[in-house]
């Protein structure tokens, strides 16, 4: 392992173990403050739970970032944080209170996102050339926050996006590690080792959810770590990693569009919703991706040896993942 990434170790597993041990007196403080989620029709429990893991989660992956910049600076980090800040105080508003407008939500995304974009160095680009960075900034522009967004539609039954944030984060870090580039993904191993602390609490009947004040912060920065990959010529591996949940999220829209449906509005129709009703266990899908995910990792270190097993890769994950959707969805034509 290289030496960076030993060094971010120990920073890792301290996230992990804070947010594990500070976890219960959290669930009794959302508890007290009536920060619940109140079981209705589009709901996937069925009971009131409380609403805001993500503030433990959230907050210790901010505290391990900054400890990590005490060891190893970096210019765009900081941003990130704030980035993330940002997004935090008013996710835990809309959990707070919910309803908060749409605009400002989506407003706060773009700025955070805009102003990364806008600072990084020109020469910098994922097409090489083959786009004006100025188009190439505006579709990573839309794609990332298209993917902060979909992180959160996909927070829907218990310990899914957990399964995502470790396998997301340990598969960046092992790209970035046969690229000898272990720098660029310590965030992710810190996010992983946050899922970690945050699991036991949410598997099986859940005694706690992220919320948006966890799901949207956590989104941005995987959605940072994904485009550094993707900047260093890992196209490919930023693809793979997160497939399941944008390959969901994205035909998922794209159906219910199809059917004229108000996409605005929250929903049950989600292929891991369709698997949780179908299999009767929130575990038993969250188990199903995350041994999806263990394979989309290792075509995302295949997808490092050459162009063609770039592409190669990204078909192969494409098609096992559409194989997994087609096996949680209620109707055999549901993904069609």
């Amino acid at each position: 392992m290289e030496a960076t990434l030993l060094a971010a170790l120990p920073i890792s597993l301290g996230t992990g173990l804070g947010i594990a041990v500070v976890m219960p007196a959290l669930i009794r403080w959302l508890r007290r403050r009536a920060v619940l989620d109140i079981p209705n029709a589009r709901s996937s429990h069925d009971e009131a739970t409380p609403r805001g893991g993500g503030i433990a989660v959230t907050g210790g992956i901010l505290l391990g970032l900054v400890a990590w910049l005490t060891l190893r600076p970096d210019p765009f980090l900081p941003l990130l944080l704030l980035g993330m800040l940002a997004l935090a105080l008013v996710s835990w508003l809309d959990d707070r209170r919910g309803g908060l407008p749409v605009g400002l939500r989506l407003g706060v995304q773009i700025l955070g996102i805009g102003i990364a974009l806008a600072l990084l160095p020109g020469q910098l680009t994922v097409t090489q050339g083959l786009l004006p960075v100025w188009l190439e900034r505006a579709v990573l522009l839309l794609g990332w926050v298209w993917f902060v967004n979909l992180f959160n539609f996909m927070d829907g039954i218990n310990g899914i996006t957990g399964v995502e944030m470790v396998t997301v984060g340990i598969g960046a870090v092992l790209v970035a590690a046969l690229q000898s580039q272990g720098a660029l993904a310590v965030p992710g191993l810190i996010v992983a080792a946050a899922a970690l602390g945050f699991l036991p609490w949410n598997w099986g009947r859940a005694r706690v959810f992220l919320g948006d004040v966890g799901s949207v912060p956590v989104g941005y920065l995987l959605g940072a770590v994904l485009l550094l990959l993707a900047l260093t010529g890992q196209w490919a591996a930023a693809l793979i990693l997160p497939m399941y949940y944008w390959v969901d999220a994205t035909v998922t829209l794209l159906l219910r569009l199809r059917r004229g449906e108000r996409i605005w509005q929250a929903h049950r129709s989600h292929f891991y919703q369709q698997g949780a009703r179908r299999l009767g266990s929130h575990a038993a899908v969250a188990g199903r991706i995350a041994l999806l995910n263990l394979l989309l990792v290792g075509l995302a270190m295949l997808s490092t040896l050459s162009s063609v097993a770039s592409v190669l890769s990204v078909l192969a994950a494409l098609v096992l993942t559409v194989l997994l959707c087609r096996h949680f969805a209620e109707s055999p034509k549901a993904i069609e």
